[in-house]
């Protein structure tokens, strides 16, 4: 049993992530070829280009010359399953993956696979859609690529599968945590402050008061710079969301 070489799914590759289903092979038919015989053709999943199969029918998939893209012609080996990317890239996998990568450098695609859709023979032969995922897409604050956020609540720290950058989800939370570490900060420098000029005079006969005073402003000084750190973190806003 022969095989067109086909793109295995890899996983250490990162881009937007797409929701996929698997790909089924599409029926063959015969046409007249100019000496009155049969010649088994199908319509590339791509291009719809007719595709000559005459001494092809051994392989599970055959290339397109119009656009040299793969197309199933027989269900795929036990275990396995085919699946297009959004590049039209062809690649076949473990029918139990839930993910896989495109291995097209121009693309490099994270696919969350879907449930597997059965093609009716009656319906042309056209690349697999992909279909609504819960979560949120993402545009980020530092590179302005967009990403998919899969928590269902705003308000968090994501980090971003372009730059590898973290960005709050949302500008309220930055805003709350440097106000309450503000908050926080002032209350321990004027704790500070108070026990300094409060205990003056007991802390040149007990030494030990000194510690009070450094960890007073040490605290106050640590919440400030948290303050500062919520501050100026990058906000990435959600571009909508699905249900």
């Amino acid at each position: 049993m022969g095989y067109l070489p086909l793109h295995r799914c890899s996983v250490g590759v990162k881009r937007e992530s797409d929701v996929l289903h698997a790909e089924l092979p599409p029926p063959y038919t015969a046409i007249a070829s100019p000496d009155a015989s049969g010649v088994p053709v199908i319509n590339c999943r791509v291009c719809q280009s007719l595709i000559n199969l005459d001494g092809k029918l051994h392989q599970h998939v055959v290339k397109c010359t119009v656009c040299n893209e793969a197309t199933p012609i027989k269900n795929p080996p036990s275990g396995k399953k085919y699946v297009r990317c959004q590049c039209n890239c062809l690649l076949i996998c473990k029918d139990t993956s839930r993910k896989i990568g495109c291995p097209r450098p121009n693309c490099r695609r994270i696919i969350t696979l879907g449930p597997v859709m059965l093609i009716p023979e009656e319906q042309p032969a056209q690349p697999a859609l992909p279909v609504q995922s819960d979560g949120t897409r993402v545009v980020c604050g530092h590179c302005g690529n967009t990403f998919l956020w899969m928590e269902l609540r705003f308000n968090t720290l994501a980090k971003c599968p372009h730059c590898k950058k973290i960005s709050s989800v949302g500008s309220a939370l930055p805003r709350r945590r440097c106000c309450a570490y503000i908050t926080i900060g002032m209350i321990c420098i004027f704790i500070g402050v108070g026990l300094t000029v409060g205990t003056q005079d007991f802390a040149r006969r007990f030494h030990a008061t000194y510690v009070s005073w450094a960890v007073a402003y040490l605290l106050g000084l640590i919440c400030l710079i948290r303050a500062c750190y919520w501050g100026a973190i990058k906000v990435s806003y959600p571009e909508h969301s699905f249900a």
